[in-house]
């Protein structure tokens, strides 16, 4: 291909087909006017077409593309030239000045909460939020995230994540969606949703995460997931399939390891699947660091490099084309579709504020972070009914560090507001549970007494002279490094036995980012899941203790009984191994990859627990109330839309409750699945006595495919004839109705 060189290069134009040109309506002749130019009488600025509103997202993109010199249109690419359109210098690369009328852009990390800044709302662990499998909390939440970003002054939101669980040792299993594709794949579409149209005079963009198989930090920069076909489309792609069949993300960003040796940022799936197959139209935006070339990037569909000028300086750009590696109807297309992703957004149309405001958080979002706790706490145990607390308790031993603002050895409630590690969000000031326990106590007339827990002899003392005993056990994990148990940290696991032999009446309240192993579980009457619970946390927790709240959480991940039991039993399945097996990386070494093989293929989450006949800890989708339901009625038929199935669900307890009923499929023998999968979820809220018909209709072309599996050989979603299992009930491994259903 001929390219013009020099100073001709930088005047050439985006070369558009002449029907292009038409729908554009003769535009890109126009002459550009200066930024100062005043709004003429077609309602934009004299100057920038590119700012008719009348016009489509892709129309108002060509048009701005065509006027643009090429080394303005290479702007686009990188991420700082992109969104600071008044500045020219780039950590020593230097650009013309940008096209007037283009926006300033700040891209913000936050999957939990809007990272970096200061007055904003510290919300729970995404994996909290998924503990609520309520779609509707995650658009409220992603709304009101957006609202906070943007009046700080960034206006792209970097999240949601969703990844598979393949193991709960990964560092950033938190700020996930849990191991299920369906259940993460809907709430990362909702919170996307709640980002992108929750305020249209106030719009941020979201850029869902990391595509694709990354599921460890370890060596996250210098490793290969090494995944077949089926489980790569069944498993690791779907629950960004999910995602797409429910919103419509601006951005994608690609993570930083490889898959099957080729790192994701410049890995055909981009184009091929992500693009192609799945029809993203957004543009992909790869992680900090993660981009390894320039030419093989950008021909396997990475749009835009992460930060700073790198890979995708001009220079390197051009060389590449004029090596004929790659083509400028590459560039046309990833500026394209970056471009018209920020004008989609209403980036274009909406400027942040220039200043931004000192506090963003509000009286409802700090209620909308006590819901995600309230609604994503898991009761796992209530031994006897110990919870709720009644008014006949009047001593309560309150133990453990995590439960006070005041530090022990470090360690405060403050710690376990969010997730640790690289660029996590934080509160400086939670609600400390302790001082909430306090104050709830006092409305009957109880007594709180608190021991911090650094001595397993003064809790025990502590624990023995009270009516009940809650003890805070906590293990903190994040982004940048890998668990390497699932035992609870600071002692915890020691701490909650002594207080149990004292205390025969001990409720273990457990703040975590992912599973833990729990030796003491036989010990406890009641256990409670509070995961990461945000500044809202002692608000939150004493309610639920009390019972003015009822717990309806419900696992999102499997807790299992020890490491032995997990998928990844063998160090070529995690942490992977280098050249000759050893699986630690050698000194001085830092460019060996360390092969990961998902050899475990489709046998990942509760699947796994199932096909391999493992009885797990606390399975997929458990979750205990103060109340209880029962299931009835199944009523399941088929036709050439999918599975209809209808049951009953029944209040059989005392008080208001909310049920999350689950529909589980098992495919024929012949599709060679592991155990079912999930197919649908519907949540009632129920008062006692009361009962409701449930309606799931189970589609064949539902974005999940919960009929269906990949067919390598036909490189298609195939449905095999035969007889399916449908089951309902309360967890993946409680399912008390149960029916069959013959497709064909």
């Amino acid at each position: 291909m001929h390219r013009t060189r020099g100073p001709a290069a930088r005047r050439a134009r985006l070369i558009l087909p002449a029907a292009v040109f038409a729908l554009c309506g003769g535009l890109l002749q126009a002459p550009v006017a200066s930024a100062d130019a005043t709004t003429d009488a077609a309602g934009f600025p004299a100057g920038c077409p590119w700012m008719d509103t009348t016009r489509s997202a892709g129309e108002r993109a060509r048009v701005l593309l065509g006027a643009s010199t090429l080394d303005q249109e290479l702007r686009w690419l990188v991420e700082q030239p992109a969104n600071q359109p008044s500045n020219t210098a780039f950590s020593g690369v230097t650009y013309p000045a940008q096209l007037p009328c283009t926006p300033n852009v700040t891209y913000t990390d936050g999957p939990d909460t809007v990272r970096g800044s200061t007055g904003v709302t510290g919300f729970p662990a995404q994996i909290g939020l998924a503990a609520s499998w309520d779609s509707g909390l995650a658009y409220a939440k992603g709304k009101a995230q957006g609202d906070e970003a943007f009046r700080k002054g960034k206006n792209v939101v970097l999240g949601p994540g969703v990844a598979s669980g393949r193991t709960p040792l990964s560092g950033r299993t938190p700020e996930y969606l849990g191991e299920d594709s369906l259940l993460g794949g809907t709430l990362a579409a909702a919170q996307t949703n709640g980002l992108q149209k929750g305020d249209p005079d106030r719009p941020t963009m979201a850029v869902l995460k990391h595509y694709v198989a990354n599921e460890q930090e370890l060596d996250r920069t210098t490793s290969s997931s090494n995944v077949d076909e089926r489980t790569l489309r069944e498993v690791y792609e779907l629950p960004f399939e999910v995602a797409l069949g429910d919103s419509s993300p601006g951005g994608i960003m690609c993570s930083y390891n490889q898959i099957n040796g080729v790192y994701a940022c410049e890995n055909p799936l981009l184009r091929d699947d992500l693009k192609k197959r799945l029809g993203f139209d957004g543009y992909v935006v790869s992680d900090f660091g993660a981009v390894h070339s320039t030419a093989a990037s950008l021909a396997a569909g990475l749009d835009q490099e992460l930060n700073r000028p790198n890979w995708f300086t001009p220079a390197k750009l051009e060389a590449a084309l004029d090596a004929g590696q790659i083509t400028r109807r590459q560039i046309d297309e990833a500026a394209y579709r970056v471009v018209k992703a920020y004008i989609a957004a209403g980036l274009f149309d909406h400027p942040v504020p220039t200043t931004p405001e000192a506090d963003v958080s509000t009286a409802a979002h700090k209620e909308l972070a006590r819901r995600i706790v309230t609604e994503g706490s898991v009761l796992l145990k209530n031994q006897g009914g110990v919870l709720p607390l009644s008014s006949k308790v009047k001593k309560i031993a309150v133990i453990g560090p995590t439960a006070s603002n005041t530090p022990t050895n470090g360690v405060s409630a403050a710690t376990v507001c969010g997730m640790s590690g690289f660029g996590a969000g934080a509160c400086s000031d939670p609600v400390a549970p302790l001082d909430a326990i306090r104050a709830r106590a006092a409305e009957t007339g109880a007594t709180v007494t608190f021991d911090d827990g650094s001595d397993t002899a003064s809790a025990a003392a502590a624990a023995a002279g009270a009516d009940v005993a809650v003890v805070f056990g906590y293990s903190k994990t994040g982004e940048g490094s890998d668990r390497t148990n699932l035992g609870l940290d600071g002692n915890g696991d020691a701490l909650i036995s002594a207080v149990a032999a004292a205390n025969h009446r001990t409720v273990a309240v457990l703040e975590t980012g992912s599973a833990v192993l729990m030796p003491w579980q036989n010990d406890v009457r009641a256990i409670l899941e509070a995961w990461y619970p945000g500044e809202q946390q002692g608000t939150a927790l004493a309610r639920l203790l009390w019972g003015d709240d009822n717990p309806s959480g419900k696992l999102p991940m499997t807790f299992p009984k020890s490491l032995a039991d997990l998928p990844t039993r063998s160090a070529a399945q995690y942490p992977g191994v280098f050249a000759g097996g050893g699986t630690t990386r050698p000194a001085g070494d830092r460019t060996s990859i360390r092969q990961v093989n998902y050899s475990e293929g489709l046998a990942v989450g509760y699947k796994w627990y199932e096909s391999q006949g493992i009885a797990p800890l606390y399975a997929f989708g458990h979750g205990l109330s103060y109340t209880t339901f029962a299931y009835s009625g199944l009523h399941v038929n088929a036709d050439a839309n999918g599975v209809h199935v209808r049951y009953t669900v029944t209040n059989t307890g005392d008080r208001s409750g909310t049920d999350t009923g689950q529909v589980y499929v098992t495919l024929p023998r012949s599709a060679g699945e592991p155990g079912s999968r999930l197919a649908g979820f519907t949540q009632v809220e129920l008062r006692p006595g009361q009962h409701k018909r449930v309606d799931v209709t189970i589609a064949r072309d539902a974005s999940d495919h919960p009929l269906s599996v990949w067919d390598t050989d036909r490189d298609a979603w195939v449905t095999p004839s035969g007889s399916y299992s449908v089951a309902v009930g309360s967890s993946s491994a409680d399912l008390p109705l149960r029916d069959t259903v013959v497709l064909r």
